[in-house]
């Protein structure tokens, strides 16, 4: 592996971590408004990766008057979208402002299952790379669109891991807990880079359905979770606000560094 895609698998875990490490600096959770424009932002930064970052390439991968062009990117996006379905129904697990979901008969502590949300948010985010690193490696991008993609999911996980780590504490584990498993939480992004990249260099040609079902996942957590988190209460406007400022971030580096 070269360099850049090298940093590129650990720049979100990176993200993470640091984002995660707040918990060392900030005394109180993040103030309501401000974690809504924060859930905004990562709305933002993963529709436009899914648009530009994955879906796009998938179609470039045939000819114009292919029929794999449209129906590959649809079939690969669906299957996404129902595989995060299944997850969350079957994996216990907590949002912050929410009750249990998925399989709530279980002994799983509170703060555990608010882990395994966060774990659930990242799983897409770390085969998103892992696909976009197996397109530069194949030559079918160029490194500098999978940094992009890399740094924007590496920006909303900064976010992410302060939005989650404050609460925690707050919940009653140590700042030292609360920042590991925030930190445990992101761990699952790179092992699922690895994975998609392990698959796809064995069977290069299903790239194009794997970058469709990396978009498909990622389309899932924010509409199920990340806007109807943001969207929660008064002041929805400033998450809409920061959807966009993500958006066209993510657009202006995907096109600029594309």
């Amino acid at each position: 592996m070269s360099p850049l895609v090298i940093l590129s698998l650990l720049i979100p875990l990176a993200g993470t971590t640091l984002g995660s490490a707040m918990v060392f600096f900030l005394k109180k959770e993040i103030n309501q408004k401000l974690q809504k424009v924060l859930l905004g932002f990562a709305s933002g930064v993963m529709i436009a990766a899914s648009i530009w970052s994955l879906l796009q390439p998938a179609i470039d991968n045939y000819e114009k008057d292919d029929y794999r062009m449209w129906l590959i990117p649809a079939v690969g996006f669906l299957i996404g979208v129902g595989f995060l379905l299944l997850l969350d129904y079957l994996i216990p697990h907590m949002h912050i402002n929410k009750g249990e979901e998925g399989k709530v008969k279980n002994k799983l502590s509170k703060t555990f299952k608010m882990m395994l949300a966060v774990t659930l948010h990242n799983v897409p985010e770390g085969l998103s790379v892992g696909v976009i690193i197996s397109s530069a490696i194949t030559g079918n991008i160029n490194e500098q669109a999978m940094l992009a993609l890399s740094i924007g999911i590496a920006i909303q996980n900064f976010l992410e891991g302060a939005i989650v780590s404050m609460p925690l504490k707050e919940e009653g584990c140590s700042k030292t807990k609360a920042f590991l498993l925030g930190f445990l939480s992101g761990v699952v992004e790179p092992v699922a880079a690895l994975l998609a990249i392990g698959l796809t260099s064995l069977v290069s040609s299903i790239l194009p359905i794997t970058l469709a079902f990396a978009a498909g996942a990622m389309i899932y957590v924010v509409v199920e979770e990340l806007i109807p988190e943001a969207n929660e209460g008064k002041h929805s406007n400033l998450a809409t606000i920061g959807l966009a400022v993500g958006f066209v971030l993510m657009m202006v580096l995907d096109i600029a560094l594309g």
